[in-house]
């Protein structure tokens, strides 16, 4: 069996296009912020159908500037979930407000209302749903609590719900362009959307140490600005998500058709969703072992959170004792097979053909 790697990506084919638009910068000589970050900024906005987005340095600052911009302040309550990515919670606790945990449907891997209103208490000032892996939690549901809810959509570039994308859906969203996610950058980069002017107005100073015009300082700021040269990147890229992203629910389909499911609990797609894929994450009693039993066949594959954010050393003065027994069991169970846009239909059988129990 040959060897199928957990991320099956490339950008070779898109090599010249990257050259040229680098070039592009590095002749303009404009790198900091300049043509090529506004014209990113206004595709990425429209491809989103949002009226703002604001180019940052990453993912996570996305979070912490936005949460700012959508009034969160120091000592107020954020609910995010557990199971993610340790950055969710990082950047409330590092602008000085508080994370409470909630917990997430093990099926879906996402909040969902229920989970994120049982955490919420009168000092909740926002919301964080994460549209963990590609799948897209249930914001429009979460707008009904009555706080700003703030997309991390970090790892979902391209998804969808009743056909709206994921970036669109609350007060505001955040993107990673890390290298690994579905649209990528060469490097670190992020960005805040959102179709409130007051508040992409405050991402903007923000992200430029506070200020609107270099001289005056209005708020104590960030140098969180997206690389011009990030931004060509992007650009050349952008195009290619859709396709990139159809492929990855080829694999999917590709997966249930042959029988993935009778070996492993398969991922449920949140009701309306069209999920990205950005993993692949299904479910089994024994992941580890079934990790180390695809190795020996030459599969690669992980587990990405066995220990969630609540339970973090860092994290033990604002949830270690929380009862979170959706995201302890997504925790235990989650194993990552291989996905991505160039993976081909005999390597997705040779990864189901892997999952089989040994006779």
């Amino acid at each position: 069996m040959s060897r199928v790697p957990l991320f099956v990506t490339s950008l070779a084919a898109h090599h010249e296009g990257l050259v040229e638009a680098l070039a592009r910068v590095v002749a303009t000589e404009r790198f900091i912020l300049g043509p090529e970050v506004q014209a990113f900024e206004e595709e990425f906005a429209a491809y989103l159908g949002v009226r703002h987005c604001v180019g940052v340095a990453n993912g996570t600052d996305a979070l912490a500037i936005a949460l700012r911009a959508l009034g969160v302040e120091r000592g107020d309550e954020v609910v995010v979930p557990s199971f993610t990515f340790y950055a969710t919670a990082e950047a409330v606790a590092a602008i000085g407000a508080r994370p409470v945990f909630c917990d997430v449907d093990p099926e879906t891997f996402c909040v969902t209302r229920e989970t994120v209103e049982t955490a919420m208490t009168a000092g909740t000032k926002a919301v964080v749903p994460v549209h963990l892996f590609g799948n897209v939690a249930p914001v429009p549901d979460l707008r009904d609590l009555g706080v700003p809810v703030l997309e991390d959509a970090a790892q979902a570039a391209g998804a969808a719900l009743d056909g709206n994308m994921a970036g669109g859906l609350g007060d505001a969203a955040t993107f990673s362009f890390f290298p690994s996610k579905n649209l990528p950058c060469l490097g670190d980069g992020g960005a805040v959307v959102t179709d409130d002017d007051e508040a992409a107005e405050r991402v903007r100073r923000l992200r430029f140490h506070g200020s609107e015009d270099k001289e005056t300082f209005v708020d104590i700021g960030y140098n969180s600005r997206l690389d011009a040269l990030q931004a060509a990147a992007l650009r050349v890229l952008l195009p290619e998500l859709d396709g990139w992203n159809a492929a990855r629910r080829d694999v999917a389909a590709e997966y249930e058709r042959g029988g993935l499911g009778e070996h492993v609990a398969l991922p449920r797609v949140v009701d309306g969703a069209q999920h990205a894929y950005h993993l692949y994450v299904v479910r089994h009693e024994r992941p580890d072992e079934l990790a180390a039993a695809l190795a020996e066949r030459g599969v690669q594959a992980r587990g990405y959170y066995r220990r969630p954010t609540h339970r973090q050393p860092a994290m033990a003065a604002f949830g270690g004792g929380a009862d979170l027994p959706g995201t302890d069991e997504a925790a235990r169970t989650h194993l990552a097979l291989p996905m991505g846009p160039l993976l081909t239909q005999d390597q997705a059988q040779d990864v189901i053909a892997a999952c089989a129990p040994v006779p």
